[in-house]
């Protein structure tokens, strides 16, 4: 591995933790697995199984990397066009990408709205995707119902990537969750890390109808070794839903579903919280029962997570205190989806970390 330069300025949030990608570098302690990485060439992500752990941690490892060094100064995806295709409301998702693509020298084609494209006059995804393969080399896309990206791949021959799909799944948010988890306890990512580092993990919401706790939790299960337990708080006896379940009933990590947060939340090392669940055509805000403050129970060390843009359920009393995780998460957001855009469009290559 050769030395990497050190980037200008790395964009940090201005409060709450911060994290520092060193952390995880110096535990890792090892080089990248290329080959493992180049392998991602091409692929799509789509659901939890497109991301095996051992691809997880290698992309986390990416990630860490990018953020540490200058490699804007390489163009790695200088030739290369994103699509994001957004056919739903979308900030840090939507941004996080195309500021990812913009800082490599990628291009970008952007539908920011769908009432500006031909679906709004009737026009079906799959004949999308077939003019999509024409005008680029990857498409990221976000879409109201479920069955979307299904659909669209009928005539989509590019990788695609899932930016969220109704109450389906988020898996490059899970990405970002748990790169900003790594950065914050490195040992996460071993094998089998020492007891007393394993985590309580708490997720407040119902992960059956919110796609990022979803993807979340998919994620979490494959890191079994690291979580000691995990504690769903929903009001709904049944939270995980169809998805789920059998992954559930299949994982060595006891689990246990309560309604009582200020019961739990004195155990907890982690708080994982979403704000909106879609419940058929409509979204349902989080019960008020379950907002967290600066009041709450927390463990002194015990930290926040939260794919934003938050309601009630997230005081802003927490935002100066340590227990602040998730303006970090949201900070290497852009860091993380450099490294899988750099793997899917098979620009590895043209890093500085590689002789």
């Amino acid at each position: 591995m050769s030395s990497m330069p050190l980037p200008p300025a790395r964009r940090i949030n201005s409060r709450g933790r911060r994290l520092d990608p060193l952390a995880l570098l110096e535990h890792q302690g090892r080089d990248l697995d290329l080959e493992l990485l180049r392998a991602q060439r091409d692929r799509s992500v789509i659901a939890h199984p497109d991301l095996p752990r051992d691809v997880v941690v290698e992309l986390c490892h990416l990630g860490a990397h990018m953020e540490a060094s200058d490699v804007a100064s390489c163009h790695p995806l200088d030739g290369k066009l994103v699509i994001t295709a957004f056919f739903e409301p979308s900030t840090r998702t939507r941004l996080s990408f195309e500021s990812a693509v913009a800082r490599l020298d990628g291009k970008l084609l952007s539908v920011p709205d769908a009432k500006v494209t031909g679906v709004a006059k009737g026009e079906s995804l799959q004949d999308i995707g077939e003019m999509f393969n024409s005008y680029g080399d990857l498409v990221v896309m976000r879409h109201t119902r479920t069955e979307a990206l299904e659909e669209i791949g009928t005539g989509l021959e590019l990788p695609l990537v899932n930016a969220g799909n109704g109450s389906g799944e988020h898996p490059t948010q899970a990405l970002v969750d748990w790169y900003a988890l790594l950065k914050w306890r490195p040992c996460l990512a071993d094998p089998e890390p020492a007891e007393d580092q394993r985590i309580h993990l708490g997720v407040v919401g119902t992960p059956g109808s919110m796609r990022a706790v979803k993807s979340f939790v998919f994620m979490a299960l494959a890191f079994a070794p690291a979580i000691r337990r995990l504690t769903v708080v929903s009001e709904m006896a049944d939270p995980f839903g169809a998805d789920l379940h059998g992954a559930i009933e299949r994982t060595a990590i006891p689990v246990e579903v309560t309604n009582d947060i200020s019961e739990v939340l004195p155990e907890l090392d982690v708080v994982y919280m979403n704000s909106i669940a879609l419940l058929g055509d409509s979204y349902k805000q989080l019960d008020s029962r379950y907002r967290i403050t600066t009041d709450s129970p927390l463990r002194p060390d015990a930290v926040i997570m939260h794919p934003l843009a938050r309601r009630d359920e997230l005081d802003v009393s927490l935002d100066d205190s340590r227990h602040n995780l998730y303006f970090a998460q949201a900070a290497g957001a852009v860091y993380l989806r450099q490294a899988l855009l750099v793997s899917l469009l098979g620009r590895v290559h043209r890093l500085p970390f590689f002789d």
